[in-house]
């Protein structure tokens, strides 16, 4: 199992479905995974630090796993089948551990409000991340881009950064 770090949110040009890309905490190895906007813009949110005026999904679940005296110890993507990602989310409740089944976007998006670290198993990493060679890839666009305001000449001109190898693996679940 790696630990994994949030990396950014991109855009698949062809598909228009936004990426999640998450890097190996060491290392150069990137895993990216198709989201749906929905989860997209709640793991933006987090990246960027803004607070939604009423709690969204992954707020009040936060809010619920806390309201019973539990902690989101991890997630963990754990397998690729059929061209989707699985995930886990391992929650603490009195020093029991609680394993619950998850969309991948969605435990990404509750890791980060919980700040909880983030895996993936090895056979995932190894079947789907894709390493960098030469410089890593500049997506500090995707830190900065509303999803409903998208400039497209900086979106062009991160494209223009980007090998079409790095998002040659695969699709997640589709959009929600």
């Amino acid at each position: 199992m790696q630990e994994m770090t949030v990396y950014g949110v991109s855009f698949d040009l062809v598909g228009k479905q936004p990426i999640v890309l998450l890097r190996t905490a060491e290392g150069r190895t990137y895993l990216p995974i198709w989201i749906g906007h929905a989860e997209a813009a709640a793991i933006l949110m987090r990246l960027q630090g803004q607070e939604p005026p009423r709690p969204l999904t992954h707020d009040l679940a936060c809010a619920i796993i806390d309201s019973l005296d539990a902690e989101v110890e991890r997630v963990t993507v754990t397998e690729l089948r059929d061209s989707t990602f699985y995930a886990r989310i391992t929650l603490v409740r009195n020093g029991t551990e609680i394993e619950i089944d998850s969309r991948t976007s969605d435990a990404i998006a509750i890791a980060l409000r919980a700040e909880a670290k983030i895996y993936a198993e090895d056979e995932v990493v190894e079947e789907s991340g894709v390493e960098f060679e030469g410089e890593e890839p500049d997506l500090n666009y995707a830190h900065r881009v509303s999803l409903g305001e998208v400039d497209m000449d900086e979106f062009r001109q991160f494209l223009d950064t980007v090998s079409p190898d790095e998002f040659a693996t695969g699709e997640d679940e589709p959009p929600a």
